[in-house]
């Protein structure tokens, strides 16, 4: 067993763990944050996708040990994010999902896109997409959700 101390969600966790746990099974076996979904389980399709230090990672290829003294967030912890929160509206409004599978990495690499391309082009946003899978959308509502909150976060910006 190693032990591991790092913070979830903004709470400190510290707990034994098999040295060969990947973060996704720490995620949601040992803290049962169950949002972040497992598609592949090894690391193609995006579904769990969760922050790490703020930048998205896919957790099913991550070992938890490597991990030990880090921040992690999980769509669970995005819960009352203003940024998020009009993330997730646009993402309702332009149906962009269906299934919900690979909605919370979708919204992470979203969010993602957004705060390093704050007037991004749909060019932009499906190739930075493009490691993302979801089987049901056909992408277009993803990216008409990308680009209606960036239209949205850029006159809220401009306001200020």
């Amino acid at each position: 067993m190693t032990e591991l101390g790092l913070t979830i969600n903004g709470e400190q966790v510290r707990l034994a763990i098999e040295p060969r746990t990947s973060l996704s099974d720490l995620i949601r076996d040992r803290l049962d944050l169950t949002g972040t979904h497992v598609g592949c389980d090894h690391g193609a399709c995006g579904a769990c996708t969760v922050l790490l230090d703020g930048v998205p990672v896919r957790s099913c290829i991550v070992l938890a040990a490597r991990c030990d003294g880090h921040a992690v967030t999980t769509i669970e912890g995005t819960r009352g994010d203003p940024f998020m929160a009009v993330l997730r509206r646009h993402f309702h409004e332009s149906h962009a999902v269906q299934c919900g599978f690979c909605t919370p990495g979708m919204l992470f690499m979203a969010a993602d896109i957004l705060r390093r391309h704050p007037e991004p082009t749909e060019a932009t946003i499906r190739e930075q997409l493009s490691g993302q899978i979801c089987r049901c959308t056909g992408y277009a509502g993803i990216v008409a959700a990308i680009l209606a909150c960036a239209a949205e976060l850029g006159q809220t910006a401009g306001e200020g």
